[in-house]
């Protein structure tokens, strides 16, 4: 029987499916990558999260490799240039989480105008400063969504009913919002120079690495308000720190970060990142937004449909 690993938490769907399909599953969510490299030699299919990098020197060891399937989407780890040489098909399920990362970036928002965690902080300290916890209206805003993809065209759609100016650029598409008449197709220049909040939903590659830096942040509208939920790298955190720091920035809503493992910081990451977390203009949240229980059951149904078209009925049907 032909088998696949699965080397992070994912919904039962997942397994079932691939059970029907005619695979043997093999559940290891506590496995090293050192582990999958060791093993990774008796599998036709790989199911992998964020923690195994899909490289060459991985796919050399994949005999019998036949597809990878990232649960979500951050398809920076996976080499999908050598999976192609090897014909190994490379699938991801970006559609499965885009309505709760849309939803936790909305709801972030809405946090961090009206200061809720401050405000909920101080109540349960028996402290009542109504005034000092006087927040800001989203509508009348303009927001700016910066990449037009799953979750850049679903927080658009969550922001519908807001009453806001919604400014969208995407350096690939165009024509991507037409059935959406609250949304302005718009260039960079121009979301910079209008946007009240600016909101990423881009992948991490060459281009976008640190796209958000000091340049960046100077050419847009002062005291503008940044939502990140897409990769930590999109953002330079020393240049995001300091324009807070400054005012530059009036403040954002960070779920995803350059370093995503507190206990590796280094003595400079430690006091940058405690420069963070001690500002009041920030909420944050551990790289959560599409981790819903909803989202985890859908990324598993999602992945499973795009494993069933690569594979087909049964594996001795595979193409």
């Amino acid at each position: 029987m032909k088998r696949v690993l699965i080397t992070d938490d994912c919904h039962e769907a997942l397994l079932i499916g691939l059970e029907r399909l005619g695979y043997r599953c093999d559940f290891l969510p506590e496995i090293t990558p050192a582990e999958v490299a060791g093993c990774i030699s008796e599998y036709e299919g790989l199911i992998i999260n964020s923690k195994i990098r899909v490289d060459s020197a991985l796919l050399q060891r994949a005999l019998r490799l036949r597809f990878v399937g990232r649960l979500g989407s951050g398809m920076e780890i996976v080499d999908r240039e050598a999976a192609a040489s090897r014909g190994v098909a490379v699938v991801s399920s970006p559609e499965g989480n885009r309505n709760a990362v849309a939803e936790h970036a909305l709801g972030m928002l809405l946090a961090l105008l009206n200061h809720l965690i401050r405000a909920d902080r101080e109540v349960r300290r028996r402290i009542w400063r109504r005034e000092a916890n006087r927040g800001f209206e989203l509508s009348g805003k303009t927001v700016g969504i910066i990449g037009f993809g799953h979750t850049g065209s679903q927080f658009a759609r969550k922001l519908a009913g807001m009453e806001v100016q919604v400014l969208a650029y995407d350096k690939y598409k165009t024509d991507y919002a037409s059935d959406m008449p609250w949304v302005r197709e718009t260039d960079l220049r121009t979301l910079q120079q209008q946007a009240d909040i600016i909101s990423l939903h881009v992948p991490l590659t060459e281009e976008t690495r640190y796209l958000v830096d000091a340049s960046f942040i100077q050419q847009c509208k002062p005291g503008f308000l940044l939502i990140n939920t897409s990769r930590g790298a999109c953002v330079k955190t020393l240049d995001l720190v300091e324009a807070l720091e400054t005012g530059q920035v009036g403040g954002a809503c960070i779920d995803v970060f350059e370093n995503e493992k507190p206990e590796t910081f280094n003595p400079e990451e430690a006091a940058l990142y405690e420069r963070l977390y001690g500002s009041e203009r920030v909420v944050l949240s551990p790289h959560i937004a599409g981790w819903t229980h909803e989202s985890k059951q859908k990324l598993a149904e999602v992945l499973l449909k795009k494993i069933e078209d690569v594979v087909g009925a049964a594996p001795t049907q595979m193409r």
